[in-house]
């Protein structure tokens, strides 16, 4: 079991180059992560605090993925979606949906550890 204080972030994404990037920002930043290759999994860890979803690497509508990451993330979970910011409407639509936030997939992969700052449970 983790500390309180480590935020635990799991990570949606197909993207094989993406999570790997994101997988060493994230510790870098301090944070737990788990990651799941596609949406129908189920992760170990039981809750999380954020929870990271790739809507360009997954091909679901952005609603049913905003409320799988919920399922996943535990009902605490911030959940902030990320893509290409030339998918605009698909950002919108999560956010929509019930996202927390939709970020453009190069402020994710260049500043994550500024979304977890922002999204951890103090």
């Amino acid at each position: 079991m983790q500390p309180m204080n480590v935020p635990q972030v799991l990570l949606i994404s197909s993207d094989l180059m993406a999570s790997s990037r994101l997988a060493g920002a994230v510790r870098s930043a301090g944070a737990e992560l788990e990651t799941l290759a596609g949406a129908a999994g189920v992760p170990r860890a039981g809750a999380f605090d954020i929870v990271l979803l790739d809507l360009q690497s997954l091909p679901a509508d952005p609603a049913s993925l905003v409320a799988r990451a919920r399922e996943l993330g535990g009902p605490a979970a911030k959940v902030v979606a990320f893509g290409p910011h030339v998918w605009q409407d698909r950002l919108d639509a999560a956010v929509a949906a019930g996202a927390d936030e939709a970020v453009s997939r190069g402020a994710m992969m260049g500043d994550v550890a500024a979304v977890i700052r922002r999204w951890a449970q103090p």
